[in-house]
Formats: structure tokens, C-alpha cells, sequence
């Protein structure tokens, strides 16, 4: 059945779904990469496609900014479309010295300022973290493309304009980059049994004052797209 926020029918999506937070990503992903894309979503914009890859069948679809937004869409497709992966390709500040601009992120876990975990009242601190399956297999595919990736801890914000300074101080521990959707997205996975992995390209370095344009976000962080893609097409 169709949810208030996707109008696919059961069905419609596969197994694997490619989620960029920008849906004119998953636009350009299904057009310039899947083989006779179908788009089975456009309610409030979120474009969703099942095509396939290689021959294996594989949907990509906007999950929108924030945590409460992946938090929406994923849990439908994880609860609601029988999806058992989500790979999620977005973008990301460095905050490492040692991530550049353009870079490649697979992120391990994800730390987060956010309280979305507070709803599974745990008695204690969730670590939200990648599947192995997935996350070893990404490794792998960007290894036979040598395309050098950062694979480790990032930061799950749930503000974009943050009155505190505080980038500094996740950096002393080691964190290699700040977004705003991966920590929900692993949360979900964990809790619905399913499998989530989050791959990013650095788009900007919020501690050096460096940043990419806005369509150089939106179509040509190809690196990050094509492990996503392969990585889809062999779990």
C-alpha cells in the first residue's frame, strides 16, 4: 500500500535502494546509470526509481535533509516495502585534516548530537553503526577502483547552523566528517533487522573555509555513485 510520503505499491521498489538526500540525485543517478528506469514516487518532490544495474534490479530515492526525514523514509521502505538494504550516498564537511575536498567517506558508525535514539529508551549510549556485509563489500569495490576512501567515525547533526563551535572538538576524536542523516538511517537498520551503509564525498571543509558549488553536489560526485551502485549490484 502506498504510505503518505510514497506512492509505490508493494512491489515497485527492490531490495536495494541508493539513497542521496537530493532527489535531483536519485534523478540523475537512475538517468545517466539504470537500465529502463521506472519512476514509482513524486510525492513532495522525493523522486524515487527502480531500474536496473549490471542486471540486478535496484531502486534509488531522495531521503531529504535531516534525521527526521530519513527517519520517515527509510523506516517505510525498511517496515512498509520489504527493502532489506539502504546505501546512502550524500555529502559531508571534513572535519579531519586529513579528508580533502572530493574525498570518499564510508562511514563505520556514526556519532550524533541528536536524540532520535531516546524513542527505543535504552539504558544507555546506542552506537549507531554500518553493516559489515555491506561496508566490507564497498571497501572492496572502491579498492578495485582505486578510488582512496576515509573509512571510519562521522558526525550525525541535527543542526546545519550551529551557534556552538564544537566541529573542534569532535574532531580531537577522531570523527572524519559532519552530516545529518546517517545516525537515523542506522538506527532504523538496527531496529528492523535490516542492513544500511552510508558512503559520502566531502564537499566542503567547514574548518578551512573550502566548499564545491551547489550543482557540482548534485551530479558530478561520480566516485561515490559508482561504489554505491556496484556495491548495490554484488550483496
Amino acid at each position: 500500500m502506498p504510505t503518505p510520503h510514497n506512492s509505490a505499491s508493494k512491489g515497485d521498489i527492490a531490495k536495494t535502494v541508493i539513497m542521496p538526500g537530493d532527489p535531483l540525485r536519485a534523478k540523475f543517478i537512475a538517468e545517466n546509470y539504470l537500465e529502463s528506469p521506472v519512476c514509482y514516487n513524486e510525492v513532495r518532490g522525493m523522486f524515487g526509481y527502480t531500474g536496473t544495474y549490471k542486471g540486478v534490479r535496484i531502486s534509488v530515492q531522495g531521503s531529504g535533509m535531516g534525521m527526521p526525514s530519513m527517519g520517515i523514509y527509510s523506516w517505510e521502505l525498511f517496515n512498509e516495502y520489504d527493502v532489506k538494504n539502504i546505501i546512502r550516498t550524500g555529502t559531508a564537511g571534513a572535519i579531519s585534516d586529513g579528508v580533502n575536498l572530493r574525498d570518499v567517506i564510508i562511514a563505520m558508525s556514526a556519532s550524533t548530537n541528536s536524540a532520535y535514539a531516546s524513542q527505543y529508551a535504552l539504558p544507555g549510549t546506542y552506537a549507531p553503526t554500518a553493516s559489515w556485509e555491506i561496508l566490507s563489500k564497498a571497501v572492496e569495490v572502491a579498492e578495485k577502483k582505486n578510488i582512496t576512501c576515509h573509512v571510519g567515525n562521522i558526525l550525525s547533526s541535527d543542526t546545519f547552523y550551529d551557534d556552538a563551535d564544537s566541529l573542534s572538538q569532535w574532531q580531537k576524536m577522531g570523527v572524519l566528517g559532519i552530516e545529518m542523516e546517517t545516525a537515523a538511517l542506522y538506527m532504523n537498520a538496527a531496529r528492523s533487522g535490516k542492513n544500511a551503509l552510508c558512503i559520502l564525498t566531502v564537499s566542503d571543509c567547514p574548518l578551512r573555509n573550502l566548499s564545491t558549488s551547489a550543482k557540482e553536489r548534485q551530479t558530478s560526485f561520480r566516485d561515490m555513485m559508482e561504489i554505491a551502485l556496484d556495491t548495490a549490484a554484488n550483496i
